[in-house]
């Protein structure tokens, strides 16, 4: 192994290098020093279960509602395959690669803590898949998040058995040809390992920490976009003043006040008005660390559930060091739909404020500025900026009914066994649809802002503010005749995601 190997011991995986694992194909992953005892020890456990003839849930029972029926030791194996065929029932469109990747990297840290009772071979087999670019075909709906996301990770698994779909080398093969060029051996379940596969939350919260580290960007991409529109409509910077944060002590308004602070100092465009008649901003721009500082908040109490959750044992039963097999609930997604839940929320919020800024850009009422910044081009012909509002407004709008909380509704299922899911799934998946609209909305608003600086003759603004625009301007060229819009925001879109927006100003995003 190189020396850059990510090793998994099931106590120390980073909610960073799920980001990068899920992102580079190249980067090798292995079980730590340590591990194999500890997955001997469990699986021993299941061993002496099957031959003393006790009768243990998930071991030599059926599933759910059928957990009363016994099975004998001679159709152990046999109810494990069938337990994966028969969960394979997601529906939906197909999850992206570094999902795929992650769900597995999740699934095979978890087994890594030894409670699981599975064999090496079974890790050993799924990291197999991972560093050699099998990926299964995993639809992304069919989860009601308890006991985990079942379908999905059926799905999963079904390639480790020979069977399913997955991608390899650039096609889509059956599970049985894939394994086959990739020169890894199907795995023949063994006892309670269909199960120890299946009860989880990896598709839940491999979806949510991409997200959340997405999210956590785009926070840093609303502070840019709010300091641009407040120097582009002439706004106060008295709002920022530390004082304020320090009269109400949250940690995520004192961290964004801090940041605009940083953006907006030296700004020319902030002295030309300091002894201005305006009393007040509207909300949207005097409330920007109270709104996105919230947001913060909410994004680091996700944070705090995700990381523990991906060095959790969601397994059930749960197989202890002493012989006891615990049946219990660690595979309800609650903790994750909850985070899940506030993330949406918060990215909810980022665009909503923001749709409300570029609404001020446009209003001369309000900013001073030409109608929808189309001053510079023959009035009327010409519509600007008009319908990059059109577009944030519905984008906002459905935002709205994205972030209607999917955990707080549950149906029962398994003949009401299952009588209270978390459908974390759901709402891990609105969460990173809120994401990619309010990505969108902010880039429109940096748009504007941008063309709102045009109209401030030769005052420049902050030092960070400035060094963003010249960045937008390096690819996206003032408005002076109206052109098509969508090619202009899905460029800075794209900075956005890559990160190269931020590069200039990392330094005053520090605090």
């Amino acid at each position: 192994m190189t020396e850059r190997t990510i090793f998994l011991d099931g106590e120390s995986l980073t909610l960073e290098q799920v980001r990068e694992i899920s992102l580079d194909a190249t980067l090798p992953v292995a079980l730590a020093e340590g591990c194999q005892p500890k997955i001997q020890a469990s699986r021993q456990v299941v061993e002496n279960v099957l031959s003393s003839g006790k009768t243990v849930y998930g071991v030599n029972t059926g599933f759910g509602a059928l957990s009363h029926v016994s099975i004998s030791n001679q159709q152990v194996d046999q109810l494990q395959a069938n337990l994966v065929r028969s969960h394979a029932a997601g529906t939906g469109a197909i999850l992206e690669f570094p999902v795929v990747r992650a769900m597995m990297l999740l699934r095979a840290n978890t087994l890594a803590k030894g409670f699981s009772g599975v064999r090496p071979v079974l890790l050993e087999t799924l990291l197999a898949l991972l560093n050699r670019g099998v990926y299964p075909k995993i639809p992304a709906q069919g989860s009601l998040g308890a006991s985990g996301d079942l379908a999905p990770l059926a799905h999963m698994t079904l390639v480790l058995i020979g069977e399913g779909e997955a991608f390899y080398q650039g096609e889509w093969l059956c599970g049985a040809e894939a394994l086959k060029r990739a020169n890894i051996e199907p795995l023949t379940l063994k006892a309670k390992e269909g199960l120890a596969l299946l009860n989880g939350t990896q598709m839940m919260t491999a979806i949510g920490a991409l997200t959340l580290l997405q999210a956590e960007a785009l926070l840093d991409v609303a502070e840019v976009a709010g300091a641009m529109t407040i120097e582009a409509v002439k706004g106060s910077q008295k709002p920022f003043d530390p004082r304020v944060a320090q009269a109400r002590a949250h940690a995520g308004h004192a961290q964004s006040a801090a940041i605009i602070r940083n953006l907006l100092a030296g700004s020319q465009i902030m002295d030309s008005h300091r002894d201005c008649a305006k009393v007040q901003d509207a909300y949207s721009l005097r409330c920007i660390p109270q709104v996105h500082g919230a947001a913060r908040d909410l994004m680091a109490s996700a944070r705090h559930t995700l990381e523990i959750e991906i060095n959790s044992a969601t397994d059930n039963p749960l197989v202890f060091p002493n012989g006891d097999i615990i049946s219990q609930g660690n595979f309800h997604g609650e903790p994750v739909a909850m985070a899940m839940e506030q993330l949406a929320l918060a990215l909810c919020e980022l665009g909503s404020i923001s749709e409300r800024r570029i609404d001020k850009l446009m209003n001369p009422a309000f900013s001073e500025l030409p109608a929808f910044l189309a001053g510079k081009q023959q009035e009327g012909l010409n519509s600007g900026l008009m319908i990059i509002h059109y577009t944030a407004a519905s984008l906002v709008s459905e935002n709205k009914i994205l972030a209607h909380p999917a955990v707080v509704d549950t149906i029962p299922t398994s003949n009401d066994k299952e009588d209270h899911v978390s459908m974390g799934s759901i709402s891990a998946r609105k969460a990173a649809k809120i994401l990619e609209h309010a990505r969108w909305v902010l880039a429109a608003e940096l748009l504007a802002a941008a063309e709102g600086l045009e109209y401030r003759g030769d005052l420049q603004p902050g030092a960070g503010v400035w060094r963003v625009y010249q960045k937008i301007r390096q690819s996206v060229p003032p408005l002076t005749v109206d052109r098509t819009l969508a090619g202009d925001v899905a460029k800075l879109v794209q900075q956005i995601e890559d990160g190269s927006l931020l590069a200039p100003v990392q330094d005053c995003l520090s605090t």
